[in-house]
């Protein structure tokens, strides 16, 4: 299963990019940051179908750049998860907070263009239930230490992601890769008015268990001046997990506001 992750991290990365994005991805990271002193008000709500049930994590996440290389934020999310096995409970309420942090070490500009390299570690604390889903609930203390690089043009955006998340107390530790892609479908305009098409992907290695999970998702990104809304589907190209913990599909739902 180690094979398959990496192999599927450098096909993936060397793929020839000729697409041309503007625009925050959906599902993966970027380490182009705003000026300073800016607020993003996001969410991103999931809503994931499982063998195990259908479970939706809908976020509330405030970040805050106090200088124009760094971010700081805080998720809130709320959890509803349902069952498939009518021996667990189903229920909602508070999930996992998390704190994240980025700096950003790296720029190089160019006419019209810019390459950015950022850090970014996130902790989630355990504050909800224990409902033993990855993503969701774990009902443990996780860290996450990871690097961002991305290059972005008026003609190209590419972002890469790569970092280890440790979680405590449970075998879910996952060496996770991420790599996007967008299409801008709208010549540029200012006031910015933007409708971008986002292709990401995600490898996931649970190395405890050496479960490999790789997700695709296709999105669509409708951006006017500071608001943004988006939209996305992610499925599986490939699992080898449990077979009553593989996964069907998920659905991406987010807005996003700068102040």
């Amino acid at each position: 299963m180690k094979k398959i992750f990496l192999l599927f991290c450098w096909g993936v990365f060397f793929l020839p990019a000729k697409v041309r994005a503007q625009g925050p991805p959906i599902t993966t990271d970027k380490p182009i940051m705003l000026g300073s002193k800016s607020v993003i008000l996001k969410t991103l709500t999931e809503i994931r179908s499982t063998k195990e049930g259908t479970f939706v994590n809908a976020p509330l996440m405030v970040h805050y750049l106090p200088t124009s290389n760094s971010l700081v934020a805080i998720h809130i999310p709320y959890i509803t998860y349902n069952f498939s096995n009518p021996e667990r409970e189903d229920g909602s309420n508070l999930g996992d907070v998390q704190l994240l942090a980025k700096y950003q070490f790296y720029k190089k500009d160019g006419k019209g263009k810019t390459f950015r390299t950022v850090v970014k570690a996130l902790h989630t604390f355990p504050t909800g239930e224990d409902i033993n889903i990855m993503g969701m609930g774990l009902g443990v203390h996780q860290t996450y230490l990871g690097v961002v690089a991305g290059y972005e043009s008026l003609q190209l955006g590419v972002s890469n992601e790569l970092g280890y998340n440790q979680v405590f107390d449970k075998d879910f530790d996952e060496l996770r890769y991420k790599l996007g892609f967008g299409v801008p479908l709208l010549k540029p305009t200012y006031p910015v008015k933007k409708v971008n098409l986002y292709f990401e992907y995600q490898s996931s290695w649970l190395v405890n268990r050496d479960e490999v999970l790789l997700l695709y998702a296709q999105g669509l990104q409708y951006a006017r001046g500071r608001f943004t809304i988006e939209a996305s589907i992610q499925f599986p190209l490939y699992q080898n997990l449990p077979d009553d913990q593989r996964w069907n599909r998920s659905l991406f739902l987010g807005t996003r506001y700068i102040f």
